[in-house]
């Protein structure tokens, strides 16, 4: 793989990037520690500052969603495969109106600081296997999707420098986990806040205005980028026509829509994106913010979107799939083609400070469901002092922390895209149907909680590991075995429907419900339709 070191990107680049980097940490975290929780309070820490703005929120929740995936991995797929990328970005956006119209309402009005709360007012039975099982799932999910963020430092390091040692590799690792982990630990819900918001800022200023400058490149004419761009692919018009990647045979086509199934569904059941609904105070704000979210992920997302075609005019699709064969160097050679150095280490400033974020998000969030859940609420049995649970979820943010760092090191070479699309199928597998079965099936029990959590976990899991993902392919992790008896690489069209299944099958099973759990499921109802007082 040629590496933007080798004559693309010259040292000054790299040092810029380096002290643009430092500079964004220093300040965030100094921001962070200015604004994390002064008081032993868990509302502080799990939900931060509940008066913001639903600009303020909305930015937040833009920069918690996206990651650097969206500004390397997303670009390069368009640069790459033309209209079938930009069929991928629609999913991104389209993602969004299943939060704003199904559950971010309802859970607001039903929960308090994780969606084991929202559980518990509901289930009268099974809480704490359900808040156990419940802790499980976001770990995994947090995990697999830290675990894909430091892997991707790895990655975009690799764009600078070529193939790192494992010192360098460890080193980068190391810094970048301790960061997010003083983000997590100290700052909480606040400190995580602060750099979403400075994140979300700085993604969108730099993929507006580098998208601008690739308009205005091609006299602000999209046809005449088109043109360019399917000239340059070598593929001609099919770079404009759908089957590039996806279209090749039924199977392809049938992956692609799991993929678009487990992200439009995922979102909407990521533990961080949750726990952000969850903050603001009023549901008037939370509605705003999430229309605000909508419209940022959407600009965002038709930058992207300008910036791979781009790359494909400018560039060529041939000395990007030279330099990254998975595209993710695309908006780096373009950067280094409109605007020389200082532009190409303004947007790796950009993408390492992404990765940033959202791990910290990440962080917070399973931090949060291994105290407030598994520790405050099944180990202690709600007998926790606020100062005690504060404690474990600081710790837990530091053990979390640590555990991605080692798995991130013994994963060096995976698919940062496979971890991060696996974590969205069990979001949407598991934790998705256990949410709606909570908020709008009456006779949903505990044992359905159960049997939808397990079982879309474990679901999702199996169908990954037997699948090309694992082995049988040239890209698999052990490419030179083949027990890969699921053929597509995403399991989310079974998963997800299993995940509903099962839940459904649970409930069914159970004993019939009586006078108290209907009791209970009536003042949930006013609950989560009128709202509580606070």
């Amino acid at each position: 793989m040629v590496t933007l070191s080798e004559g693309i990107v010259d040292r000054f680049s790299l040092q810029l990037t380096l002290v643009l980097f430092l500079s964004v940490v220093v300040v965030t975290l100094f921001m962070a520690l200015l604004t994390a929780p002064q008081r032993d309070e868990i509302s502080e820490f799990y939900l931060g500052n509940r008066t913001m703005s639903p600009l303020r929120n909305g930015l937040a929740m833009c920069g918690d969603y996206l990651s650097a995936a969206t500004l390397l991995g997303s670009t390069g797929l368009v640069a790459l495969t033309g209209y079938d990328g930009l069929l991928y970005l629609g999913g991104t956006v389209v993602a969004w109106m299943m939060v704003l119209l199904l559950i971010a309402e309802p859970l607001r009005r039903a929960g308090r600081f994780t969606l084991g709360d929202t559980l518990a007012l509901r289930l009268t039975r099974l809480q704490r296997p359900a808040r156990l099982a419940l802790a499980v799932c976001t770990l995994a999910i947090a995990t697999l999707y830290l675990v894909a963020q430091l892997v991707g430092s790895m990655a975009l390091l690799t764009q600078f420098t070529g193939e790192p040692s494992a010192s360098t590799r460890t080193l980068c690792v190391i810094v970048i986990g301790t960061v997010v982990i003083v983000y997590a630990a100290i700052g909480g819900m606040p400190g995580a806040t602060v750099i979403q918001i400075i994140k979300a800022v700085m993604l969108v200023a730099g993929v507006t205005v580098t998208a601008v400058m690739v308009l205005h490149r091609y006299d602000w004419n999209p046809g005449a980028l088109l043109t360019a761009a399917a000239d340059h692919s070598g593929t001609g018009t099919r770079f404009l026509e759908p089957g590039l990647r996806y279209g090749a045979s039924t199977t392809s086509k049938v992956d692609f829509f799991s993929l678009q199934l487990a992200i439009v569904l995922g979102l909407a059941a990521l533990p961080h994106v949750l726990m952000r609904l969850l903050a603001p105070r009023k549901i008037d704000v939370l509605r705003s913010s999430v229309v605000w979210a909508v419209g940022l992920v959407g600009l965002v997302c038709l930058g992207a979107g300008i910036l791979g075609l781009g790359a494909t005019a400018v560039v060529g699709r041939g000395t990007i799939a030279s330099t990254d064969p998975k595209g993710d160097a695309a908006v780096l050679l373009l950067a280094n083609a409109l605007g020389g150095g200082i532009l190409t280490a303004l947007l790796s400033c950009l993408a390492f400070v992404t990765l940033l974020a959202v791990a910290a998000g990440l962080t917070l969030a399973a931090a949060s469901s291994l105290a407030h859940d598994l520790y405050g609420e099944v180990i202690r049995k709600g007998r926790a002092s606020e100062t005690e649970e504060l404690t474990v979820a600081r710790l837990s943010a530091a053990v979390i922390g640590v555990l991605a760092m080692m798995l991130a090191l013994v994963s060096w070479g995976a698919n940062t895209a496979t971890l991060a699309f696996l974590a969205f199928a069990i979001a949407a597998s598991a934790i998705l149907p256990t949410i709606v079965y909570t908020l709008f099936w009456r006779r949903f029990t505990g044992e359905g909680a159960l049997l939808s959590l397990w079982g879309g976990l474990v679901c999702s899991v199996l169908l990954v590991l037997f699948s090309p993902v694992v082995s049988g392919a040239p890209g698999s992790f052990y490419p030179d075995a083949d027990f890969a008896w699921f053929p597509l690489q995403n399991p989310g069209i079974v998963s997800i429907p299993a995940g509903f299944f099962l839940g459904w099958l649970g409930t069914v099973l159970s004993e019939r419900q009586d006078a108290r759990e209907d009791a209970a499921y009536e003042e949930f109802e006013v609950r989560m339709l009128v709202g509580a007082k606070e």
